[in-house]
């Protein structure tokens, strides 16, 4: 009975034709795959015009041009003193944001337990809400 849990013997490819590996070792005859040092790059078709230039570019890419609004969540600007004024460059001095990017939004995840005044590109609903209930003001920048 075999052991399943037992780990299968590493082969040895090219030590001999006992091995099941032996002579070409599982490359098969000639050509460029039983070559050394031979691996070809995915898409590769001998020197043909692969498929992939074949076909004509079509459509076009928006991603250069997309807005990367940075997120900030309400239980973050809990870290700020009651009445303090919160910009971007202020959550950017105390790291809790890495760059100001093409804006920053003010998400309504987690409790406002101060009242703040926030300068800020943008605000969620529920954020504003929450802002408002905790005595706080909201400023669109």
């Amino acid at each position: 009975m075999v052991n399943k849990n037992a780990r299968p013997k590493r082969t040895r490819k090219g030590q001999g034709i006992g091995s099941g590996l032996g002579k070409t070792a599982g490359r098969g005859h000639k050509g460029q795959k039983a070559r050394s040092g031979s691996s070809i790059r995915p898409g590769f078709e001998g020197g043909q015009m692969p498929l992939q230039r074949r076909i004509p570019k079509r459509g076009f890419s928006n991603a250069p041009f997309k807005k990367r609004i940075v997120t900030v969540n309400l239980n973050i600007l809990n870290h700020f003193p009651a009445g303090a004024i919160i910009t971007p460059e202020a959550l950017l001095r105390e790291r809790k944001i890495k760059k100001i990017g093409d804006g920053v939004k003010v998400l309504g995840q987690g409790k406002l337990e101060k009242a703040l005044i926030i300068r800020l590109h943008a605000f969620s609903k529920s954020a504003v809400e929450k802002i408002n209930a905790a005595g706080g003001k909201t400023e669109v920048i």
